[in-house]
């Protein structure tokens, strides 16, 4: 699977494109702003990327109007396919975000229901409605919003209309824009049986299709069977990774790694490949919640080389700060251009070590030398052995331990590294280790 191999980068369109929050009705050609971010993806490593909601919705994306439209606060079904094929010709696989658990009031079938009730032909399309009561819209009847929202009308999946509906428009996206995967938004509520036969209908239209689901916590092994899909979000270990920097405790992150993906037969999901995150468009900004910013590298060096699939959220990878609190819009910014500094050139480095990694892709999990401010896990395949190396420490750190080999080569730096008399590990520093046999 392709997608194993990959580093993601996330775009919220609407707010990248500083489209208006609600949806005004004025077609504007503004996801053609992604054909400048291209080169910016490239140097950067990039080779697949996520796009949040871009069809059409009432506001924010994830209640949608029309699956089959772009919203046209982004442009038209045209501009998304030239956007498409441009990241396809750069080497860049396309992910959409597949929003299948609930729509917007403005949803076409939903507005038929408010305007004829009990006579709509439509009134199975949704989860639960009850004529006799009503909504805080006012509307004269209630429905099951989304975990208490009601501006997310939630969708019966057990209907069949619903199911072929959704299919019809997954396939018009293949067809359209030749997208290579869907990220499915609020995974852990769809139905399982509607997920299997979504796998089988994406396998039985485009080869090498890749499906994700958004979780938070669970056993992620089990779930990925129980979905049948290829990825989930990695929610544990994105609490984790931040909660370990910031209170010095290395423990944390590493056990919650050797839990999820040591070779043992009690690691919830050995051998699985999630997606793993500093942050996306629902959190804080990374640098926002990192206490010391010279911490902030050595984040990316733990997404990078812990097991799963990177994702890099649009605009962090330059440091740009935006927390919760101040609303979801100041998450999802509108940046003039992208930018580059120090960290940008070392996750650009990250993106390289792991493209030539066979350990950094398929390799399984073991922990080597742990303590409050440094680890050191390896990596290893069938044909690849790597060592990664943290220390968060603002002092160097020589790690005493059975290598297993003499020499190394710094995936990252390129460096020569020789484990006789103890590994040097500097202040604020992280290694890709790449034993030579």
């Amino acid at each position: 699977m392709w997608a194993y191999e990959s580093v993601f980068y996330q775009i919220y369109p609407l707010g990248f494109c500083g489209a208006p929050f609600e949806n005004d009705g004025n077609p504007e050609h503004r996801i053609l702003k992604v054909l400048d971010w291209i080169p910016h993806m490239q140097k950067l490593g990039i080779n697949a990327i996520y796009f949040s909601p871009v069809f059409e919705s009432d506001t924010h994306g994830y209640n949608t109007r029309d699956y089959t439209k772009i919203d046209c606060r982004l442009g038209t079904n045209e501009d998304f396919a030239k956007v498409c094929k441009a990241l396809h010709e750069a080497g860049i696989k396309v992910v959409l975000d597949g929003v299948f658990n609930h729509v917007g009031r403005g949803f076409w079938a939903f507005q038929d229901v408010l305007k004829n009730r009990e006579g709509s032909p439509y009134v199975g399309w949704f989860n639960r409605i009850d004529f006799g009561g009503n909504s805080n819209y006012n509307d004269g009847l209630w429905y099951e919003g989304w975990e208490g929202n009601y501006d997310l009308v939630k969708l019966n999946l057990h209907n069949e209309d619903v199911i072929q509906h959704i299919f019809h428009a997954v396939e018009g996206w293949i067809n359209e824009f030749d997208i290579d995967g869907i990220r499915l938004d609020v995974a852990y509520c769809l139905d399982y049986g509607f997920l299997n036969r979504l796998r089988g209908f994406c396998d039985s239209r485009k080869e090498d299709f890749f499906l994700l689901g958004e979780v938070l916590h669970g056993e992620y092994g089990r779930m990925l069977q129980e979905m049948n899909i290829h990825s989930v979000t990695n929610y544990q270990c994105y609490k984790g990774i931040h909660s370990a920097f910031n209170s010095a405790n290395m423990f944390e992150i590493v056990h919650s790694l050797l839990r999820l993906f040591e070779d043992q037969p009690w690691a919830v999901a050995r051998g699985a490949h999630l997606l793993s995150f500093a942050d996306n468009h629902d959190v804080s900004r990374i640098a926002s919640i990192i206490q010391d910013p010279k911490c902030l590298p050595l984040v990316y060096a733990m997404v990078f080389g812990m097991p799963g699939i990177p994702c890099v959220y649009y605009g962090s990878e330059w440091g740009t700060k935006a927390d919760k609190s101040q609303g979801d819009p100041a998450l999802r910014a509108c940046f003039e251009k992208p930018e580059w500094n120090e960290l940008t050139d070392f996750i650009a480095a990250l993106t390289k070590a792991k493209e030539s990694s066979e350990a950094l892709n398929y390799g399984n999990f073991r922990s080597v030398v742990l303590t409050n401010k440094q680890c050191i896990f390896e990596r290893k395949s069938e044909h690849e052995r790597v060592l990664v190396a943290i220390n968060m420490d603002s002092n160097d750190y020589t790690a005493h331990f059975d290598a297993g080999c003499g020499m190394a080569v710094d995936l990252i730096t390129g460096e020569n590294h020789d484990f006789g008399g103890g590994s040097l590990m500097p202040a604020y520093s992280a290694a890709f280790w790449k034993c030579e046999r």
